[in-house]
């Protein structure tokens, strides 16, 4: 997963900063925001975004759906939009699986050494 967990944790961050995280271009973040009623950053006097780490959480799912599985966006919309408790805990699953997949893989290299 191409998710960049941070290194200080903030209360908000910039666009810039998610996208960075995503590795994605500001335009498509911005473009989800669009698509997906549910993202609403903050914004400042400026019209500059603002995300809290509640954004983020619901980008990275936004991001599972739409880019590693391959939904379309309407599929990705609705998913979010009818099921949003069962969607999150099926991705909080896959996430601590692969959490999981990547330790074991650390003790075997560590254990072949």
């Amino acid at each position: 997963m191409p998710f960049k967990k941070p290194e200080i944790e903030k209360h908000f961050y910039s666009i810039g900063e998610v996208a960075e995280m995503f590795n994605v271009n500001q335009s498509l973040v911005r473009f989800w925001e669009n698509e997906f009623p549910s993202l609403k950053p903050h914004k400042t006097n400026k019209r500059n975004r603002q995300f809290t780490i509640e954004d983020i959480e619901h980008l990275r799912l936004i991001y599972h759906l739409v880019k590693e599985r391959g939904m379309t966006l309407e599929g990705a919309r609705n998913k979010i939009r009818d099921n949003l408790e069962d969607t999150q805990n099926n991705f909080e699953v896959i996430k601590r699986l692969q959490d999981v997949r990547k330790q074991l893989l650390d003790i075997r290299e560590e254990l072949e050494e």
